[in-house]
């Protein structure tokens, strides 16, 4: 009997919620030395400079603050910087290189994660609890509604006036957040003051995933697919549909502890997914898998088919590309049986 993620369900404690907010363990490693720019887009090299001055930066608001009345030390606000750019040019790493320089405490997450803290948390409780970070790392920066709008804006001005800062990676300019996905201009106020937390910082290049390699890989038989999950000890084998089922009864930031010390998953019945809702908890567990480096393998369709043309001509079309870049990546890991 092969074991299955829809049997698993897993719970996160409350307080255990920040305490996990850090690199993926692909980013235990690395370091600004280990990010080698591409000599033909110099923006990189640019950026990994004002990488390590950031760093410098939020050391020094760490261990400092200024003088202000009478002698005392004012709390000086936090740093900003934005990482702009396209998919798989290494935002990730240098992000994570800053968490890795600077003082603890300090959080790191994608927006997701960190939007589904604030929820779990309360809003108060996650300010505290953030509130003496020296910095908080937001991977994958998005504005997806008008609420997370609100939300995040609120968040992050607080905590920057609390000498916390915020450095954050995206491929979208701060100010076109939200863009094709919600009536922006109705929240102009809103992301103009995220913007201005940040100092915007370009990082161009072509996606190292698919760097001369092949297109997705064609899907096996079922019976292929049901033997190979059999000869690896702990790996997961489910039916897609029933997977997306399963996902929709758990709150996304459970996923984390649902591919726990999993080995590899295998899909069974892999095919578009005709409902945005779906679509999306697709998306948030392609995130998990990766950042967990666990090989994903399939029958039925494709992996980059899972989204349709309509949803990728959407408001959510980066949000996909990213999601399908990071399945291929994974699709061509070899698993050792």
């Amino acid at each position: 009997m092969h074991e299955r993620l829809v049997d698993r369900s897993p719970v996160v404690q409350a307080d255990q919620l920040i305490a996990q907010m850090v690199p993926p363990a692909m980013f235990d490693e690395v370091s600004f030395a280990s990010y080698i720019p591409d000599p033909n887009e110099p923006s990189q090299a640019a950026a990994v400079h004002k990488a390590e001055e950031f760093a410098a930066k939020v050391t020094k608001i760490r261990s400092g603050g200024r003088r202000g009345l009478f002698g005392k030390k004012a709390q000086a606000s936090g740093a900003g910087l934005y990482l702009d750019g396209g998919f798989g040019v290494g935002k990730t790493h240098l992000l994570a290189s800053i968490f890795h320089s600077v003082p603890s405490p300090k959080a790191f997450g994608t927006f997701v994660e960190l939007t589904h803290v604030v929820g779990a948390l309360g809003f108060n409780n996650a300010v505290e609890q953030l509130s003496g970070h020296s910095v908080l790392c937001i991977d994958e920066f998005e504005l997806d509604d008008p609420g997370d709008t609100m939300l995040v804006s609120r968040l992050l001005t607080e905590l920057s006036a609390r000498g916390v800062s915020i450095v954050a990676t995206s491929n979208t300019l701060p100010g076109q957040l939200g863009e094709g996905r919600f009536a922006a201009q109705d929240f102009l106020r809103e992301i103009k003051k995220l913007g201005s937390i940040f100092e915007t910082i370009r990082v161009d290049g072509p996606d190292y995933r698919h760097r001369d390699l092949p297109p997705a890989p064609e899907p096996i038989s079922d019976a292929e697919l049901a033997d190979r999950a059999e000869g690896i000890p702990g790996a997961t084998l489910d039916d897609f549909d029933a997977l997306c089922a399963h996902l929709s009864t758990l709150h996304p930031s459970r996923y984390n502890k649902l591919i726990a010390d999993v080995p590899a998953v295998f899909l069974r019945g892999v095919h578009p997914a005709q409902d945005q809702s779906v679509a999306l908890r697709l998306v948030v567990l392609a995130d998990r898998l990766y950042d967990a480096s666990i090989p994903v393998t399939v029958s039925g369709a494709k992996l980059d088919e899972i989204f349709t043309p309509e949803m990728l001509a959407g408001g959510y079309r980066k949000k996909y590309l990213r999601a399908t870049s990071r399945l291929l990546a994974l699709s061509r890991f070899e698993v050792a049986a």
